[in-house]
């Protein structure tokens, strides 16, 4: 999977980023590769989804795909 970020250079110092097709994932970093780890953190955070919630039966099945 492939996501377009806009990277933003923070007035204070350092830099900021938002992931557009997520609403609300964005994060910031002191330096350039802070900011790089961070984001692939945020989107891993902002897609993580706590399945407990959902009521499953025996026909159902859970999988992870990969894009």
């Amino acid at each position: 999977m492939k996501l377009k970020v806009i990277i933003h250079q923070a007035e204070e110092g350092g830099y900021w980023a938002e992931v557009p097709a997520i609403p609300g994932c964005a994060t910031q970093g002191e330096t350039f590769e802070e900011l790089l780890s961070n984001i692939y953190d945020a989107v891993e955070a902002c897609l993580s989804v706590d399945i407990e919630e959902y009521a499953f039966t025996d026909k159902d099945k859970i999988v992870e795909i990969a894009f």
